[in-house]
């Protein structure tokens, strides 16, 4: 499978590691390899988890990131799923965990993922991304570059732009 990861298309080897109505967070089976599991089953499993290297967590929308503040250094990928493109809460849980919590590596933006989102989770911090598998991920790719210039401060750019703009008085 192929994501976008730091403004390249790459091949990627984790999972995605994703629970159906009958499965419950303290008995299901992680899989061997790169998996990416739900927050929950990080939270039930975790003394079983710790001796393993090759884990990552992914948030629910409604997840809050404070639940992995002890650990978050732990994992070199952390993953956010959106349920839905009108469902913007995975932007204020990337933010967070930027911002307030201080993660520095792979943050993943996972599930209903498309190209007019790109430019904006990059600005909270995503630098990795799992397109919908029925849309063209070249075309995903070139929404990371769709706009030259951003007025607000966020992760990307810590300083508005009247801040960044030097003007003369005249």
């Amino acid at each position: 499978m192929k994501i976008i990861k730091n403004k390249s298309i790459v091949e990627d080897d984790w999972s995605v590691l994703r629970l159906n109505a009958q499965q419950l967070p303290e008995n299901t089976q992680v899989p061997e390899g790169r998996v990416i599991v739900p927050l929950q089953v990080w939270l039930k499993q975790r003394q079983a988890l710790l001796e393993r290297a090759e884990i990552g967590v992914w948030f629910a929308s409604d997840e809050r990131p404070e639940l992995l503040k002890g650990d978050i250094e732990r994992f070199s990928v952390i993953a956010i799923d959106f349920p839905k493109f009108s469902d913007g809460r995975g932007y204020s849980i990337a933010y967070n965990l930027r911002v307030r919590l201080g993660y520095t590596k792979e943050l993943r933006a996972i599930g209903d993922v498309l190209r007019d989102q790109l430019f904006y989770m990059q600005r909270v911090g995503f630098d990795a991304f799992e397109p919908r598998s029925d849309r063209n991920i070249e075309d995903a790719l070139k929404g990371l570059t769709d706009f030259s210039e951003v007025y607000q401060k966020s992760v990307d750019q810590p300083l508005p732009l009247f801040r960044r703009v030097e003007r003369s008085i005249t």
